[in-house]
C-alpha cells in the first residue's frame, strides 16, 4: 500500500525509498523526535504508516486513512517469516525497547523452529498475550474491530489483500479516486507494473535500503511471498478450528466474513451491517 500511494503521489515508476518517504510513526526503536523531524521536512504530500488501532490514531476530517486487511491466518504466516528472521541488530534494538518499558520488562520474544508451536503462542489469549508475542492474534482482532467500527467514515477506505491480488488495477484506481489523485491514462500501465509484488521484489534494495539492517536477507526477506493460503499446508484441522472459534468470539459475522473473503465476495464494508 505504501508503494501504491507513493506511485500515485509522485506519478513515477522510479523505485523510491519507501521507508524514508513514508515513516512508520509508531515504531519505538527510532526516537519520535527524529521521525517527526523527518516528516516536517517533507515537501510532498505526506503519507504515513501505522500498525495502531484506529482509536489510537489521531483522527482529522481533512486526513485520508487507508486500512489494509488480510485473513488472520495469512497475516500469521507473514508474521512468522517476518519475526523469525530478524537480524541480531534488530533483535537487540527491539529487546532494549522492551526491557526499558516497565509495562513489558523483557526482551523481544522470538519464535522457534516450529511454525505450529509459534501458532499456539500467537493464539495466546488474555493478559499474557502481549508478553508471549509482540504482535499476537489478540492485537490482530483488536485492530480489525477498531477499523470496522469506523468503516462508514467518508475519509476511511477499507482495502483487502485478496482484492489487491484479484484486481490490482481496479483497486489502485479506487485508491486514487479516494485520495483525489488524477492519473493520466497513459501513465497507468507503468504505475500498475511498479505496484506489483514482482516489481517490488526485483527492486527491494532501492525501495527498502534499511531492510538490510533488520532481516537476515534484507528486503528479500521482508518481501517474501505475497500470496495467500500458505497456512493450508502448515496448520492442522485442530489449529484451524481453534482459530475459527476465536474468530467467532472476537468478531461480528460480517467482519469475520470480510476478513476471510474480501470485498469482492463479502461486499463493501460500508454497506454491510455489523
Amino acid at each position: 500500500m505504501q508503494q501504491i500511494v507513493s506511485l500515485l503521489i509522485f506519478q513515477s515508476a522510479e523505485a523510491r525509498d519507501i521507508q524514508n518517504e513514508s515513516p512508520w510513526i509508531d515504531m519505538r526503536v527510532r526516537p519520535i523526535e527524529e521521525v517527526t523531524e523527518r516528516i516536517e521536512a517533507q515537501t510532498h504530500r505526506r503519507f504515513l504508516k501505522t500498525h495502531l488501532e484506529f482509536d489510537a490514531v489521531p483522527v482529522y476530517d481533512s486526513v485520508h486513512y487507508i486500512h489494509v486487511a488480510r485473513d488472520g491466518r495469512d497475516a500469521f504466516m507473514s508474521w512468522y517469516n517476518h519475526s523469525r528472521h530478524y537480524s541480531q541488530l534488530s533483535i537487540d534494538l527491539q529487546s532494549a525497547a522492551g526491557i526499558s518499558d516497565e509495562t513489558i520488562g523483557k526482551p523481544l520474544p522470538l519464535p522457534g523452529d516450529s511454525i505450529r508451536d509459534f501458532f499456539q503462542v500467537w493464539m495466546t489469549d488474555g493478559s499474557e498475550a502481549r508478553l508471549a508475542n509482540d504482535f499476537p492474534a489478540e492485537r490482530y482482532f483488536e485492530i480489525e474491530r477498531s477499523y470496522w467500527a469506523e468503516r462508514k467514515r467518508p475519509n476511511l477506505l477499507m482495502v483487502h489483500y485478496n482484492d489487491l491480488l484479484a484486481d490490482l488495477d481496479a483497486e489502485m484506481r479506487r485508491i486514487a479516486q479516494f485520495l483525489d489523485i488524477h492519473v493520466p491514462e497513459e501513465q497507468w500501465p507503468a504505475l500498475l507494473n511498479a505496484a506489483s509484488f514482482h516489481f517490488m521484489q526485483e527492486h527491494g534494495a532501492a525501495l527498502m535500503p534499511r531492510a538490510a539492517q533488520g532481516w537476515d536477507k534484507g528486503a528479500e526477506r521482508f518481501l517474501n511471498a505475497g500470496t495467500n493460503g500458505r497456512w493450508r499446508d502448515v496448520l492442522t484441522a485442530e489449529d484451524i478450528a481453534l482459530y475459527k472459534a476465536r474468530m467467532r468470539r472476537e468478531l461480528s459475522p460480517n467482519l469475520a466474513r470480510w476478513l476471510e473473503q474480501g470485498s469482492r465476495m463479502a461486499g463493501d464494508p460500508r454497506t454491510l451491517p455489523d
